[in-house]
């Protein structure tokens, strides 16, 4: 069985960076246009260009979203877009569109085409017609279960790469192909601005009695008909390697940089760990307890078993958010931790000191001390530089977080 790429998404540089110090072999991101995610900052020409020698020189592919459905009036702007991803050096762009496809090849020569799910394979007779057309990648459909997804692999070529979701959220419509957004709101949900009101909380309002609202109830939990969980394969990675995926990939491009850091680290633990057991493989539960640790919605297996079920959240849109991060370990000066701030603490909390390749495990702030080496009595300004001093040797890259009261 040949090892599985992991693949990470960075909304920006500390995103990114996150990533590759939490063991991603492969980011995926987006530039400041044609991208399916328009809320993150993304990335600009330079900032293009700095990622991708960031994460080479660290042994890291960048894979550049060219996914959304672009208009008449946007197909001259293409051609430079693709020229800008070459000089900075991609690895891959992933595209949607059948004449973007085309356009990529004149003016992106040499970098690999990946089809985004947006494309909406579900069959190996579409993925050998991509091929064909010299994608070199296809990101499957999130509808696929794990035995299509086997029965694709054995009718593609070897050399056709198979990429799928294993965690994140997921999108109530076929492969993110959505108008409800556009309808709802004006904001077109296929070139990145989706409202996501497949979230929303809806009810029946009666003619003759406005201002009277009436719920729908799907069941008796509410009302919330169209929002789904997220995904989370973390228990599967077995299952996931031997129906032949290529790629495991985790969404969240708008997710933040502490996200990005937790599940990487999960997954590059679980991948590890079975390439190196085989069949001796054990799931260790403290995985699953990592993935709870980050903004989430409840968790489910999505398509890859069959038909979902409970699949839906009916009690609301909120996520469950339990544990924050503290602060991010840049460094370490004369003993102590060199940290930027994230959210505010103080010594009197619990805290626990998260490292690429280990879980979670208790530590104590001692004392905190300013940039001029004053102590304090507590850091309240997200973003300022504090020095702490820790009950355990401080690691780079390392992730203080606080550890919730009610645990």
């Amino acid at each position: 069985m040949k090892k599985p790429e992991l693949l990470s998404p960075a909304g920006d540089f500390e995103s990114l960076e996150a990533a590759v110090a939490f063991g991603a072999d492969a980011v995926y991101l987006g530039g400041r246009m044609f991208s399916m995610r328009t809320s993150p900052r993304n990335f600009g020409e330079e900032e293009l260009c700095r990622a991708v020698e960031f994460a080479h020189k660290n042994g890291v592919k960048i894979y550049l979203t060219c996914n959304t459905l672009p208009r008449n009036d946007e197909i001259d702007k293409l051609p430079r877009f693709f020229e800008v991803a070459k000089d900075a050096g991609v690895d891959a762009l992933i595209v949607t569109d059948l004449g973007v496809i085309e356009l990529a090849k004149k003016y992106a020569k040499g970098i690999e085409l990946h089809a985004s799910t947006q494309t909406g394979v579900v069959n190996y007779a579409s993925a050998n017609v991509l091929y064909s057309m010299g994608v070199k990648r296809v990101v499957l459909a999130r509808e696929m279960s794990l035995r299509e997804i086997s029965v694709l692999r054995e009718h593609t070529p070897r050399l056709l790469e198979i990429e799928a979701f294993v965690h994140g959220a997921m999108c109530v419509s076929f492969s993110g192909r959505c108008l409800l957004s556009n309808y709802l709101t004006g904001r077109d949900s296929n070139r990145g601005e989706c409202a996501q009101p497949c979230r929303w909380s809806y009810a029946l309002c009666e003619s003759t009695r406005p201002g009277e609202y009436m719920p729908i109830y799907e069941d008796d939990q509410g009302t919330y008909i169209l929002n789904s969980r997220d995904l989370c394969m973390i228990e599967h990675i077995p299952e996931l390697v031997r129906a032949g995926i290529t790629s495991f990939k985790i969404e969240g491009r708008a997710k933040s940089a502490y996200y990005v850091a937790v599940i990487t680290n999960a997954y590059r633990m679980a991948i590890d760990r079975f390439m190196s057991e085989g069949e001796q493989y054990k799931f260790d539960k403290s995985l699953l307890d990592e993935v709870n640790k980050v903004s989430h919605r409840d968790y489910c297996t999505g398509f890859y078993f069959g038909p979902i079920e409970k699949g839906q959240i009916y009690k609301g849109a909120a996520y469950i958010r339990n544990w924050d991060i503290a602060a991010k370990i840049i460094g370490e000066k004369n003993g102590l931790a060199e940290c930027l701030e994230r959210n505010p603490f103080s010594p009197l909390d619990t805290f626990e000191l998260l490292e690429p390749g280990k879980t979670g495990r208790p530590v104590k702030v001692r004392q905190i001390y300013d940039e001029n080496g004053e102590k304090i009595s507590r850091a309240v300004h997200p973003g300022m530089r504090v020095f702490l001093d820790l009950s355990e040797a401080p690691c780079k890259n390392g992730i203080l977080r606080k550890i919730p009261s009610n645990l």
